[in-house]
């Protein structure tokens, strides 16, 4: 049994920001049904790479999942996603505002058939506002949001994030908005409308950096890797490569000054404190560099750990995913797809001591529980079914 065994979940999301949140609702052990469009499905599954011509990136975020395709624009499409709602919890969709109330299948459409249910909806800039009507990506939220402002060197192009953060902050807000919804239903039986935005998302993630321009009315640069707040929180070059350490306080200060044998430092006014470090990061860390220059990275970072103070190498992906203490908390996990074969995908960082997460099924092919869920669910015949699909409904 999981943390959420006997919830159900339609989900009608695609690519990213809306599918994360399905994915990690199913890994939790709801029941999550994908409702995609006939004959094409989510965008994703064009998406590479591929395995035996299935889209990993399609297979990673909807692993768990049952699938069944409908057609939403036709009125019988329409009047069997009403009846599946009925039988829901929580509802996801992704669309551009307006779409679903356009299709007549807005949250006011489906709170009159279910009162309880919980409409989680994910776009760029959210249901309300001046921008509601703009399409919204993962770089646009990061731009819009200030992220990119704010990511990279001095002196250097404003950048993207190395993935897609806007989208997986915005489909992890939606899933903890879903989620409190749910607990409210349980007390007292109404549902509600859950509106999560790409933007809002990244904007709530800025911390620090939206609190140095609100109370001082500086306006944050890109910095690099270190901390506005704390020194030396950055990377280093070493003899073979770069670390990153992070002292956050003066103990860890202290402790990086005994390793390098430089007790001096601890009597300079540049960094008697952590102020005084942020202020003058600029001649800290030339000297912590020098230091490093004749030092390999991974002795280093021994080193360092040896003592308490916090440093790590700098991984590159196929280090990240042959890690012992990561492969020790499964982040990585063997499924067997019907297409694809033997493969590995990402696992549920989320660990529960008496509801584990698991991955016992593989992403769904296109349609491939059609008959299961309208059969199983809706009590639909099998005759019923082909008949409905010469009509070109799935």
């Amino acid at each position: 049994m999981g943390a959420l065994t006997g919830v159900r979940v339609l989900d009608l999301t695609r690519v990213l920001a809306g599918p994360y949140c399905g994915m990690l609702l199913a890994d939790m052990g709801a029941e999550v049904i994908k409702v995609e469009v006939p004959k094409k499905g989510d965008d994703s599954r064009s998406f590479g790479p591929f395995v035996n011509g299935e889209s990993a990136y399609y297979m990673n975020l909807n692993r768990n999942k049952k699938g069944i395709t409908l057609n939403l624009k036709s009125e019988k499409g329409k009047e069997i996603f009403l009846e599946l709602v009925k039988k829901a919890d929580i509802i996801l969709e992704n669309f551009r505002p307006g779409t679903m109330e356009k299709l007549g299948l807005g949250y006011e459409e489906l709170k009159a058939v279910n009162p309880g249910i919980i409409y989680g909806c994910v776009s760029g800039f959210g249901h309300t506002g001046p921008y509601k009507n703009r399409a919204g990506y993962d770089i646009i939220g990061q731009a819009v949001g200030g992220l990119m402002s704010t990511t990279g060197w001095p002196g250097g192009e404003a950048t993207r994030t190395g993935t897609a953060m806007a989208d997986i902050l915005a489909g992890l807000s939606v899933t903890i908005g879903v989620l409190g919804a749910l607990n409210y239903k349980f007390k007292t039986g109404i549902g509600q409308k859950v509106d999560v935005a790409l933007v809002d998302s990244v904007v709530s993630s800025m911390e620090i950096i939206t609190q140095i321009y609100l109370t001082s009315g500086k306006i944050p640069e890109r910095i690099g890797n270190r901390y506005e707040s704390v020194y030396p929180y950055d990377s280093f070059k070493a003899l073979d490569g770069s670390l990153v350490i992070g002292c956050g306080n003066d103990k860890l200060f202290s402790l990086l000054v005994g390793v390098m044998e430089a007790p001096e430092l601890l009597e300079d006014e540049r960094f008697i404190s952590n102020a005084k470090r942020v202020e003058n990061n600029m001649y800290l860390k030339p000297i912590i560099e020098e230091w490093l220059k004749d030092k390999k990275v991974d002795e280093t970072v021994e080193r360092l750990l040896a003592k308490g103070i916090p440093a790590a190498p700098i991984n590159t992906i196929d280090k990240v995913v042959n890690d012992s203490h990561i492969l020790s908390r499964e982040m990585f996990v063997e499924v067997e797809h019907p297409k694809a074969g033997k493969m590995k995908l990402t696992g549920n960082h989320l660990k529960f001591s008496e509801t584990p997460t698991k991955i016992k099924t593989p992403a769904p092919l296109l349609g491939e529980h059609l008959n299961e869920v309208l059969g199983n669910i809706l009590g639909y015949t099998q005759e019923e079914i082909e008949r409905l699909a010469d009509e070109n409904l799935f």
